[in-house]
């Protein structure tokens, strides 16, 4: 993990892999600010959907017993709900770099669409 220190606050970049153990661990919440068809299409299994046009620092479960990490397709958009999240008060955030498209170069394990069926299907790792 690298963390950059802003003027808000610490944001922390996670790589994929880190993310994976973690949230095998049980140590994160994995937060997917892309929209909900992206997420319905393929999504990373146990993160929580909080799409970037409603994003809602106040809502989100930073009571110090897990570390909230936000992802999207390519980090972009996580970095900046990050930055939306330290603006409100939150000093301390993560994000993943490289979004959905890096977790999925690494070949890590997730939700997507059987396209046979239309079904969801457990892809990848």
């Amino acid at each position: 993990m690298r963390e950059e220190t802003t003027d808000a606050g610490v944001l922390e970049h996670w790589t994929p892999e880190e993310v994976a153990a973690a949230l095998k661990a049980g140590e994160i919440v994995l937060i997917d600010v892309r929209t909900p068809q992206e997420y319905m299409f393929e999504h990373i299994e146990g993160a929580l959907l909080m799409p970037m046009a409603f994003f809602a620092p106040a809502s989100l479960p930073v009571d110090g017993s897990k570390r909230v990490v936000l992802h999207c397709g390519s980090g972009m958009r996580s970095a900046k709900m990050a930055g939306v999240a330290a603006q409100a008060g939150i000093a301390r955030m993560a994000h993943m770099e490289g979004g959905f498209g890096a977790w999925k170069a690494a070949k890590l394990p997730y939700i997507g669409t059987d396209m046979a069926s239309g079904a969801p299907k457990r892809m990848g790792g």
